[in-house]
């Protein structure tokens, strides 16, 4: 029987969802410790250049009238091959994210127990393991369980923010830093793009909406807008809280910090609850809408055909445990932070490419996906620029492994063929 239909609810709710949990959780101490007092305004820099991005995914999901984003658009203008291998570099992109997100669940969650390294590890496998069995289920059941997520968090994350306003103490921007030129805000939103990459995962879904014209276009623009104006006021709220100083020394847990200075222990786990909801929303609405993709990918013989194959709850069987179960390996590696930094170089790159695509095709308002086009670039040029200083690996073990895949891609392919 065929899985039940997303509606504008559930919609929007997979986008926001693929946004938050790998977004504020994950990045907040990292963008604090690049732009300082100017984070807010990274986050809202980035999130224009998002919100063009979507503006353009979903105009050219419409014309097209298929899921498959980025690499459905390149095959439509003829350029195939061009569109294989970015897939491929799109996949890893999101296997990478899927991972931040299962290492954030685990470190917050763990850190409430305190009972050792290894706990977080293990944490990690038991969500993306749960959430696997959850998404081979249907559309039905991982639709429903990211609408009772999303509200939940977002409640936590509006009080956390609401209560750090209230305190109101712009001291406590630059508390414990030295305060940062405010051209650092445009070179953080290239650092941190990640934490909107969530809301193209829509235009994969498009054969599971409900009246996917109208419902894919409103979802996925005010998903983007919501999210903007949570990253704004959860940056400054809880910066207020408890000072810029603290939340670069604990990244990986900050909002657990601030959650504690508002309202001691009972914070503490309210704000882990939030983070493990958040994290694992993310981890549903990627895992799902990334099978969707190397479905679409495979349909078009650009991956094994293994990954066409479905269960009885229409769900592409095979893609799901392979990004499941590489996610989970290397989430329980150790630290991904350098490799995700050049994920949202994938993503800015990726999203250039649509808005350029979308510019051409003369899409309605083109003169707007032109202007996002030049903002990526730019981004990007900011994002290559830090990474370059920070982690020079990063960058190299991107091109390499990008390169890679456009050289060796279509032997491959053929080999596998023939077998």
């Amino acid at each position: 029987m065929a899985g039940e239909k997303m509606n504008f609810n559930a919609t929007w709710s997979m986008a926001v969802g693929g946004m938050v949990g790998g977004g504020i959780f994950s990045v907040l101490g990292v963008i604090i410790e690049t732009a300082g007092q100017w984070a807010w305004f990274s986050f809202l820099i980035a999130g224009l250049i998002a919100l063009i991005s979507a503006y353009s995914y979903s105009q050219l999901a419409i014309k097209y009238s298929e899921g498959g984003g980025a690499f459905t658009f390149l095959r439509e203008i003829n350029h195939e091959g061009f569109a294989g291998s970015l897939s491929w570099v799109l996949i890893l992109g999101y296997i990478l994210t899927m991972a931040v997100y299962a290492f954030t669940f685990g470190h917050y969650v763990a850190h409430v127990f305190d009972m050792g390294n290894w706990l977080p590890r293990v944490l990690a496998l038991t969500i993306i393991a749960l959430l696997t069995g959850v998404n081979l289920k249907g559309v039905g059941n991982a639709s429903k369980l990211e609408i009772v997520t999303v509200y939940g968090k977002l409640l936590v994350l509006l009080g956390l923010a609401i209560y750090g306003i209230t305190e109101w103490n712009p001291e406590q921007l630059t508390q414990g830093i030295y305060p940062k030129p405010w051209y650092m805000a445009i070179i953080g939103a290239g650092t941190i793009f990640m934490a909107y990459e969530g809301f193209q995962l829509l235009s994969y879904d498009y054969s599971d909406l409900k009246k996917p014209n109208s419902t894919l276009s409103k979802a996925t623009i005010w998903a983007v807008i919501s999210v903007i104006i949570i990253y704004l006021l959860v940056t400054v709220g809880v910066t207020m809280i408890v000072g810029a100083e603290t939340l670069i020394d604990n990244k990986e847990i900050a909002l657990s910090i601030a959650g504690k200075r508002a309202l001691g222990t009972t914070g503490l786990i309210i704000v882990t609850i939030a983070a493990a909801f958040s994290t694992g929303s993310a981890i549903n609405a990627t895992l799902f809408s990334t099978a969707r993709l190397m479905e679409s990918v495979a349909e078009k013989k650009d991956l094994p055909h293994l990954f066409v194959k479905e269960n009885e709850a229409n769900i592409p069987f095979y893609a799901v445990l392979c990004i499941a179960g590489i996610s989970a390996l290397l989430a329980m590696i150790g630290s991904l932070s350098s490799l995700v930094d050049a994920a949202s170089i994938i993503f800015l790159f990726t999203f250039g490419i649509v808005n350029l695509i979308a510019f051409q095709q003369e899409v309605k308002l083109k003169w707007l996906c032109l202007i996002g086009f030049i903002f990526c670039g730019l981004a990007i040029i900011a994002d290559v620029v830090v990474q370059i200083q920070k982690n020079p690996f990063a960058i190299i073990g991107l091109i390499v492994i990008a390169s890679a895949i456009f050289l060796f891609r279509p032997y491959l392919l053929k080999k596998l063929s023939k077998e």
